[in-house]
C-alpha cells in the first residue's frame, strides 16, 4: 500500500464528498482558477441511492457546462413528456424545446457523478477516492483551516484549506464537526423500494399517486427503468420486511396493473434496494472558513425526485459565493439557497405524508409547480469571479 501523495500541502477548496454536489462545486471551483481538492471515501465508479431524474433546471446547468453531451453519449434515454397518474385520472405533460435543450434525462448516478468527476479532473481539480476526512482542522480564533484526511491503509495527512466545503451527504461528517445546527427538518418521511428492469417501453417519467402509495417509472441507461413504490416509512416493515418483491408488486398492482406485469416479466437486474426514510433538513451551512452543499445541508424526500436538480443549483451558487472569497457571500449563498429551498420543502413534507385525497395531491403538485418554475426564473448563471482571498 503506497502512502497518500499530494501537489501541494494548502489548497483553496478541500471538497469533501465526489458525488454529484461535491464534483460540480469542485469543477466549477477549478474551471475559476482555484485550487480544489476533491476526496472521497468511496470508490471510483460505485453507484449510489437516486431517483436518477433530473429536472429541467439541472438539465440547463448540464448543458451550460457543457457536459450534456456526455449524459447522452453514455445512453442515457431522452425523455420528451413525463405522465402524472392519480388514481385514473392520467394527465401527461410534453416538455417542450427550452433553453437549449429538448428533453431531459434520468442518467445512472455511476455516468452522472463520473461526468462531473472527469470534468472537476479536467478543470485542474486533484480527486483522491478511498480518503476518508478523519477530523475538521481550526486555528485558534475558531476558523476552519484546513482537514486531516486518511486513506484505507491507515495513512494519515494534515492539509491546510481557505474553504473545507462538506458534500458528503445526509450523515455529513463536516457538517457533524463544525457543529452545524439543524434549523428546519420535516415531520414526513416515505419509505421506497426500487429496483432497475429491462423490456419497459420508454414513455417518459411516471409517477403514480394513489392515498397511501406513491410508484413510478423513470428510464435510465442500459435499457433499464428504475421502478419505485413508496409508502409511509411506518409501514416499511409490514409491506417490505418478509417478501420485499412480493410487497413491492402488490403497490405497483395497485398503482398500475400493467407496470407491476412487465415488472414481474422481467425481475430486477440486481435485486431490490430499500430506503427507510430520512426526514428532509436545511442546515447551517456555512461558517468561518467552512461550507455545505447538497444533501449535508439540504435534503428532502425523494417523493418529489428534486435532490439531485437541488444538489447542481446549489453547487453553482456555492463555488459563486467562494471564489468571491467573504464569510458574506457564503451567508448570501445559504439566504438564497433558503429562498427557494424552504416552500420546496413544505411542500414535498405535504406529499411525503401520502395521506391526502387525489385531489389534494394535484393541488399540492400545482404548487411544486409553482417552485420549480421560481428557481428555474433565478438560476445562478453568470460567470465565476475572479478569486479574492478568504
Amino acid at each position: 500500500m503506497f502512502r497518500m501523495t499530494f501537489s501541494r500541502s494548502r489548497y483553496d477548496a478541500i471538497v469533501v464528498g465526489a458525488r454529484c454536489a461535491g464534483a460540480a462545486t469542485a469543477m466549477l471551483l477549478a474551471r475559476a482558477g482555484a485550487k480544489v481538492l476533491l476526496v472521497d471515501r468511496g470508490a471510483r465508479g460505485a453507484d449510489t441511492q437516486s431517483t436518477h431524474a433530473l429536472m429541467r433546471g439541472a438539465v440547463v446547468q448540464l448543458h451550460r457546462w457543457g457536459l450534456l453531451p456526455a449524459v447522452i453519449a453514455a445512453g442515457t434515454p431522452p425523455v420528451t413528456r413525463t405522465t402524472f397518474h392519480y388514481g385514473t385520472d392520467v394527465m401527461p405533460i410534453d416538455i417542450k424545446p427550452r433553453d437549449g435543450i429538448n428533453a431531459l434525462y434520468a442518467p445512472r448516478r455511476r455516468v452522472l457523478d463520473g461526468i462531473l468527476v472527469d470534468a472537476a479532473v479536467a478543470a485542474g481539480a486533484e480527486i483522491r477516492f478511498g480518503t476518508a476526512l478523519e477530523s475538521v482542522e481550526t486555528n485558534g480564533q475558531g476558523r476552519v483551516r484546513g482537514v486531516r484526511l486518511r486513506d484505507r491503509g491507515e495513512h494519515r495527512v494534515m492539509l491546510a484549506a481557505d474553504w473545507v466545503i462538506g458534500a458528503d451527504g445526509v450523515g455529513s461528517a463536516v457538517a457533524k464537526q463544525v457543529g452545524a445546527d439543524t434549523y428546519v427538518q420535516s415531520a414526513h418521511r416515505t419509505a421506497t423500494v426500487y429496483g432497475y428492469f429491462a423490456g419497459i417501453a420508454n414513455e417518459g417519467y411516471r409517477w403514480h399517486f394513489r392515498p397511501g402509495l406513491s410508484a413510478g417509472a423513470i428510464p435510465t441507461n442500459d435499457g433499464l427503468h428504475c421502478v419505485f413504490a413508496g409508502v409511509p416509512s411506518d409501514q416499511f416493515r409490514t409491506r417490505f420486511g418478509t417478501d420485499p418483491f412480493d410487497g413491492f408488486l402488490g403497490l405497483l398492482s395497485a398503482a398500475d396493473v400493467a407496470l407491476a406485469t412487465d415488472v414481474y416479466a422481467a425481475g430486477p437486474q440486481d435485486g431490490l434496494h430499500r430506503f427507510g426514510g430520512i426526514r428532509g433538513h436545511l442546515r447551517q451551512s456555512h461558517g468561518p472558513g467552512w461550507a455545505l452543499v447538497g444533501d449535508a445541508g439540504y435534503f428532502k424526500d425523494p417523493v418529489t425526485a428534486h435532490g439531485i436538480s437541488d444538489a447542481l443549483l446549489d453547487a453553482e451558487r456555492l463555488a459563486m459565493a467562494v471564489m468571491r472569497g467573504s464569510d458574506r457571500a457564503l451567508a448570501e449563498y445559504q439566504a438564497e439557497r433558503d429562498q427557494f429551498a424552504r416552500p420546496m420543502l413544505s411542500v414535498t413534507d405535504a406529499i411525503a405524508v401520502l395521506d391526502w385525497d387525489l385531489e389534494e395531491v394535484k393541488r399540492l403538485h400545482a404548487v411544486l409547480n409553482h417552485c420549480m418554475k421560481a428557481e428555474l426564473a433565478h438560476p445562478p448563471g453568470g460567470a465565476l469571479p475572479a478569486r479574492q482571498a478568504a
